[in-house]
């Protein structure tokens, strides 16, 4: 089997669109979350915080090209061309050589398409029907406007599965390599943001409604948490065969050797702490590792009730109570279908650095929550060679990935 590193890696988030911001964010508990009053026009909507990007698009990105893009692929290509740039292979034949696939996903397409075509339908009146729009909207539009933009030739994976969308992306770009399918892989996930998918969250009370104290929300863990903050951003990773790597000079981030991923078969949205133990399990034996042999955890951590109380529990189960852990959730929100790409990232870094972030916004454990080592108040020195990365999405799509230092 090949081995996979990661030689380049992009990502917008809430808290900045390169690592020194990012690092710097999390290191110094800054939050990304903000109020957003423009949602008060939404009746019966009762959360309103979420985290946002800022990002602008150069400007040499071609119109023709940017018809058939919407918000969400507009991050998830310019985080690819920012992966692409620091694995400084943005002008490589190898792109479209065939020899370079994608493996990307998204919960959705841009629901602003969709709103076109629903009151289209609404009207009953199909005359504005368009390719373009259409595309905007499709499931694997992100993938697709990825793989148009830069000329991809290669096999390409569309992960739409919720919260593991970017974390089943690099899974999936990770076995292509390995089982010698593809040279390299593009990897990861994007996500818009939009209040249709607060209002899923909001209808069971699991969305955060401290609209008026946007940065102390959300709070994984922690006794008093009500609930997960929506998010938006983008995360890539260029994954490339280690010996292609070597020969071309690239600088290697980390490698990849272990990944897992399952489905519960047991209810749609709520977690199951089992199939969740199994995940990691499965990475850990993809790895040939032991669970004493990871240095720290980067959770899921949503910050909802059921889902920081399952996946405590199947960490516990696998880990014991001393291996660190932490999540991002508090300084981003809940990134969606990013989330898994972008916590890849932030993994990497920090396991090359030496540091674990702490978790925002955890105050007061939650005593029903497993006992954990949970990262708090200030960033930890952590020697370890291993990182685990975990992610669980609504369906019981499970994802576990492990990374470690070349």
């Amino acid at each position: 089997m090949k081995r996979v590193v990661v030689t380049g890696m992009g990502a917008l988030t809430p808290v900045g669109d390169n690592w020194t911001s990012i690092a710097q964010a999390l290191k110094n508990n800054l939050s990304g979350i903000r109020a957003m009053p423009e949602w008060i026009e939404y009746k019966n909507l009762g959360s309103r915080v979420a985290g946002q990007v800022e990002f602008d698009l150069p400007d040499y990105y071609p119109r023709k090209k940017l018809r058939t893009m919407g918000r969400v692929s507009q991050l998830a290509v310019r985080a690819t061309e920012l992966a692409l740039e620091d694995a400084g292979l943005l002008d490589d034949p190898v792109l479209i050589s065939g020899r370079c696939g994608l493996a990307y996903g998204s919960t959705t397409g841009s629901t602003d398409a969709a709103r076109e075509y629903a009151q289209m339908l609404t009207d009953r009146d199909l005359t504005r029907v368009s390719v373009s729009n259409y595309i905007r909207m499709m499931s694997h539009t992100a993938a697709v406007n990825v793989g148009l933009f830069f000329g991809l030739r290669g096999r390409v994976y569309p992960t739409s599965c919720g919260c593991t969308s970017g974390s089943q992306g690099i899974g999936y770009a990770y076995e292509a390599i390995q089982s010698g399918r593809q040279s390299l892989m593009l990897a990861g996930g994007a996500e818009e943001l939009c209040p249709s998918q607060v209002a899923v969250f909001d209808t069971f009370h699991s969305a955060s409604r401290k609209n008026d104290t946007p940065t102390l929300t959300p709070s994984p863990f922690d006794r008093d948490r009500d609930g997960l903050v929506i998010g938006e951003g983008a995360g890539t990773l260029v994954l490339e065969e280690y010996q292609h790597a070597r020969d071309r000079g690239a600088h290697i981030y980390a490698e990849i050797v272990g990944y897992g991923t399952n489905t519960d078969g047991s209810h749609v949205t709520l977690p199951n702490a089992d199939s969740m133990q199994v995940a990691m399990q499965l990475a850990l034996e993809n790895a040939g590792i032991q669970a004493a042999d990871i240095g720290w955890i980067n959770a899921h951590g949503t910050a909802t009730g059921f889902g920081d109380l399952a996946e405590s529990q199947a960490t516990a189960a696998v880990f014991g109570e001393n291996t660190a852990v932490t999540t991002q959730k508090g300084h981003t929100g809940h990134t969606l279908g990013a989330c898994g790409a972008i916590e890849a990232v932030i993994s990497i870094q920090c396991l090359r650095e030496g540091w674990v972030p702490p978790i925002l916004n955890l105050r007061n454990l939650d005593p029903q929550c497993a006992p954990l080592d949970y990262i708090q108040n200030a960033p930890r020195a952590v020697v370890g060679d291993f990182v685990i990365s975990n992610n669980f999405a609504f369906g019981g799509v499970n994802t576990s990935l492990i990374f470690t230092q070349v």
